[in-house]
């Protein structure tokens, strides 16, 4: 009786520290998706990315096209003597639409050191987001990539996607930047 007590309480002890240390978990994966977000329209969604990635924003220009190059790598740029490639984010995020008008812009991203143009049908403003606004991306079954989602903000009325861009810049089928290696 007194072994079943003890492995009882061991038990309760390891299923309290397994408590804390989920919390402190998702403590920390608030406070790091919280911050500022720069943020853009594709079609008829709102999405957020963190304003420390944003280099610049440009108006659209028509960049030199790469032959053979997927239909969402738009081309190349000139810009201040470094060679740019332009990502076309509505083509790759397979939205319905992709007109190029006054409003279309290009955000300058710094991701891991290498300068790329994200076309965007509009940016919106910078908001900063606390992790009592954020929400984790819903899971779901479907044949989905919700890798370079972070989460999901409730700003008023309005729901901001929140997307890692390194992530989705980074993406083997997008072949841009080399992943990270892995540091032993």
């Amino acid at each position: 009786m007194e072994m079943t007590r003890e492995g009882s309480r061991i038990a309760q002890h390891e299923a309290s520290r397994d408590a804390r240390a989920a919390a402190a978990a998702k403590l920390a994966s608030q406070n790091a998706r919280q911050g500022e977000y720069l943020t853009f329209r594709l079609g008829t969604e709102e999405y957020g990315i963190d304003i420390l990635r944003v280099q610049e924003i440009r108006s659209y220009e028509q960049p030199t096209r790469i032959a053979n190059s997927p239909s969402f790598l738009k081309g190349v740029v000139n810009l201040r003597g470094v060679i740019v490639p332009i990502i076309d984010l509505r083509l790759k995020l397979n939205c319905d639409t992709a007109e190029y008008n006054h409003f279309t812009v290009v955000i300058v991203l710094n991701v891991r050191g290498r300068v790329v143009g994200a076309v965007v049908d509009s940016v919106s403003d910078v908001l900063q987001l606390g992790g009592d606004t954020i929400r984790p991306a819903p899971a779901t079954n479907a044949t989905i990539d919700t890798s370079f989602i972070t989460g999901i903000a409730s700003v008023g009325d309005r729901m901001l996607i929140l997307m890692d861009i390194e992530a989705l810049m980074s993406s083997a089928d997008m072949g841009l930047i080399e992943p990270e290696a892995d540091s032993f």
